[in-house]
């Protein structure tokens, strides 16, 4: 695309040179000869004081707010409103503006986003629809297989969004499914996408150290309600209120017992998962999602109500709830044929662990062992008593071992543990430091009904230690012990 073009995208007069431009981004590591640099302000850089190094780089233009006083451009320099946007608009049309041959679903709330995402992609898939994902545990083509970003990616940039809505539009994707955090929103990194369906979740306390107050949080999110033709609301979320009528269409949903488009009653939580009755403007039919956790079915009605609007009928959402596998490392049930339940999350902190601990007890019949670790380093080390604390009051048995010790010493970060456990009386611990080994022995110590959770490293797919890093699957892991048991 010529520079002039795609000023004209962007709505601002073209400069006299008209150099080819083949990419776009903020980030002055990641500038490639063609590409169009785009100067943000940030907090603590100026994206105008890296110009000389992109045009050394190779870029051929830079896009940004104005020059700063007595800094002169060697490019051609497009002057934008605002620099995120532009970014995001600038990657839309490099890219071809891919969302716009996709339905796309995309999903906010401060909890369920995740879970509902994936229920989403699952149903659609099982209605016949050629779905994408983009989420934080990664992204899939069509394939089904879990891809993830590079390192330097923590959280998917406008470039990085378009640029996987166009390979999921060349693998022959019919629609896309997007979790969109409250950040992505705020910050544009999903501006410029072609939205069908806005799916809310709810909304609590989070990231208030990034926007403020709880209201600018809710605003934040707002937006992707805003941007979409359809929204598909939680009536049972307070804040919903603010945001009825805002879609041109709306469909709403309650696991609580609320007036609703789509409604859960009869709901119970069993061994085998969820089981609950759905009525539905489908219809009325019974479901059976293979999940733990009452929450669950808020998401699942949220993911069926979606799916819906895009055209899966009940016996699609029906048989799809059924054969969900669930989110990798998110309460995710790993199989076994001899009556004991392993259960794969990532579980971190304290809350997180009581929160998993308390939902898998309800419907335990057996006991509860856990095994789990906390990390080196300097990622708040308070928290290594308080889960060791947390886990031997909640669990009838608990297994200390490694969780990315990095350059900490293991035996200090076991000893942490040990001690939150003691200084609370508790005993019913050991630690294993080999975490291969500690999952091994915790499955051979399950018995029909009993629970085995392994907790914190979920879906991640290294392992870090003092001088290795090695490659992990937990789940892998948990089936493996499982054959040998």
């Amino acid at each position: 695309m010529r520079l002039s073009e795609l000023a004209a995208h962007l709505n601002v007069p073209a400069p006299t040179e008209n150099p080819e431009v083949r990419g776009v981004t903020h980030n002055a590591d990641w500038v490639q000869p063609g590409s169009a640099f785009v100067a943000i302000r940030g907090a603590r850089f100026d994206g105008h004081s890296f110009i000389d190094r992109v045009a050394q780089a190779g870029a051929v233009a830079v896009i940004g707010e104005g020059l700063p006083d007595g800094v002169v451009s060697p490019l051609p320099y497009l002057r934008v409103p605002g620099a995120r946007a532009a970014l995001a608009d600038a990657a839309a049309a490099l890219a071809g503006h891919p969302s716009r041959g996709l339905r796309v679903v995309g999903v906010t709330g401060t909890d369920g986003k995740t879970t509902t995402s994936w229920l989403a992609r699952h149903l659609l898939r099982a209605a016949g629809q050629r779905t994408g994902l983009l989420s934080t545990v990664g992204y899939e083509l069509p394939d089904g297989t879990l891809r993830h970003f590079p390192a330097h990616f923590t959280t998917p940039e406008a470039p990085q969004v378009q640029a996987t809505l166009a390979e999921m539009v060349r693998s022959g994707a019919d629609a896309a499914v997007l979790e969109a955090s409250s950040h992505a929103l705020a910050l544009e990194r999903v501006r410029s996408v072609a939205w069908d369906v806005a799916v809310w979740t709810h909304l609590s306390s989070e990231h208030l150290d990034f926007h403020g107050t709880l209201e600018n949080y809710f605003a934040d999110k707002r937006r992707l309600v805003e941007a979409a033709p359809f929204a598909v609301l939680n009536v049972d979320d307070p804040w919903t209120a603010g945001l009825r009528s805002i879609a041109p269409a709306e469909t709403t949903y309650s696991a609580e017992g609320q007036h609703a488009d789509w409604r859960a009653t009869d709901i119970e939580e069993r061994s085998t998962g969820l089981h609950f009755h759905v009525i539905s403007p489908l219809g009325e039919f019974d479901a059976h999602l293979p999940m733990i956790g009452r929450f669950n079915v808020a998401n699942a009605m949220a993911a069926m109500a979606a799916a819906a609007h895009l055209g899966a009928g009940w016996e699609a959402l029906a048989a799809g709830l059924a054969s969900f596998r669930g989110v990798p490392g998110r309460m995710e049930l790993v199989p076994d044929g001899h009556g004991r339940r392993v259960v794969v999350d990532f579980a971190h902190t304290p809350p997180s662990l009581e929160k998993a601990l308390g939902t898998l007890r309800t419907t335990t019949t057996g006991r509860l062992i856990v095994v789990l670790g906390s990390a080196g380093g300097p990622r708040d080390p308070g928290k290594r008593a308080p889960l060791g604390e947390v886990a031997t009051r909640l669990a009838d048995h608990a297994i200390f071992t490694e969780e990315d010790c990095r350059d900490t010493p293991l035996a200090d970060i076991l000893r942490e543990m040990e001690r939150g456990a003691q200084d609370a009386g508790h005993t019913n611990f050991q630690s294993i430091p080999d975490r291969r080994d500690a999952i091994r022995a915790a499955i051979a110590l399950a018995q029909p009904g009993d629970t085995v959770l392994l907790a914190g490293k979920g879906p991640e797919d290294t392992l870090e230690r003092a001088h290795e890093t090695l490659p992990w699957n937990e789940t892998q892991e948990a089936l493996d012990a499982l054959h040998l048991s």
